[in-house]
């Protein structure tokens, strides 16, 4: 786990507004205060898999707010879980309040207001967040209200799973490897989603089409920001992801082309946009070429040429062809 946020090293003046700013700056901004602003503390570890990101993090005693204009500023649609492991959190959402002890475990939506309470005691607490895009719940997102603040023991059943694995995860993270990473990622996405269904009582099957279409827009944003670069590979895509290559390709499998096909279609489209563009009638052939991550020009015109019938200097002037 990469270290996120601590405040040794920040002048303890600055420590409880340099965590809010952060907070604040989050794709669902929250804000934090404290009683002992003079004495705060914070250390805070994250790790991505995938579409679920963990953080654990040891804070002096706070609180932790996530109102209705911050909802209206910012939301991603997050279902959390957070699990005590030191300290007394206490977790209120929807009319409901979850006082939760070390090993137990609570939801909250990030689509509503929230507070959430760290060291409810007054001491330092340590504790572990967990959050999955609510797109890959299907259709028991629109139940979560039913789930919210809600105490889950994490002594056994899919709680119990999930937090050991959470702990384990924060405890151990440094002896596993980057090609673990995509097996963990899964492991973290089907045991959030087991715990969902399981208090839900929903059918498995309700949970099985959003699994794989969730990772989906994320691959595309990806590949959309890096077609330029010509080293653009499903092995560079899987690895910036945390996903293994074989994963990827599943992925792909209902729409009938291969993830390399579908990243040279999308290259030639934007090029024969550019083709088409006026104000791009002076910039050479090769250069638009380039601009689209293809490598060499004689490529770059075969795979043209194939696609839209004819060669891109053609196409630029105009000549007739369907794909116009």
């Amino acid at each position: 786990m990469r270290a996120w946020f601590d405040t040794e090293g920040v002048p303890p003046a600055d420590r409880l507004a340099a965590l809010d700013e952060l907070f604040l700056g989050s794709d669902h901004p929250m804000g934090v205060r404290s009683p002992d602003a003079a004495g705060f503390r914070a250390s805070i570890r994250a790790a991505d898999l995938a579409a679920v990101n963990v953080v654990d993090m040891a804070v002096s005693s706070s609180e932790v707010l996530r109102t209705a204009r911050m909802v209206r500023q910012a939301d991603p649609g997050l279902l959390c879980v957070v699990m005590g492991t030191t300290g007394r959190l206490v977790l209120h959402q929807g009319g409901r309040e979850a006082v939760l002890g070390a090993s137990d475990l609570a939801l909250y939506d990030s689509s509503r207001p929230f507070g959430l309470r760290i060291g409810a005691d007054g001491e330092q607490a340590t504790l572990i967040r967990a959050h999955i895009p609510t797109a890959l719940l299907g259709k028991s997102a629109g139940k979560l209200g039913e789930l919210t603040a809600r105490p889950l023991s994490g002594r056994g059943g899919f709680a119990g799973l999930l937090g050991h694995f959470l702990t384990g995860l924060s405890d151990g993270f440094a002896v596993h490897g980057p090609n673990d990473l995509a097996r963990l990622a899964v492991i973290a996405e089907d045991l959030l989603r087991a715990l969902v269904a399981h208090h839900l009582d929903a059918d498995a099957g309700l949970l099985e089409e959003p699994r794989q279409g969730g990772l989906l827009p994320r691959v595309e944003a990806f590949v959309q920001r890096n077609l330029h670069d010509p080293e653009l590979s499903p092995r560079v895509i899987a690895d910036a992801l945390h996903l293994s290559v074989g994963y990827l390709h599943r992925l792909f499998s209902d729409r009938e082309t291969t993830v390399a096909a579908w990243v040279r279609q999308l290259r030639l489209e934007r090029a024969r946009r550019d083709l088409r563009d006026t104000d791009l009638r002076d910039v050479p052939v090769h250069q638009i070429a380039e601009r689209w991550g293809f490598k060499d020009h004689s490529t770059f015109t075969r795979s043209f040429r194939a696609a839209y019938g004819m060669p891109p200097r053609d196409y630029r002037h105009g000549l007739p062809t369907a794909a116009s």
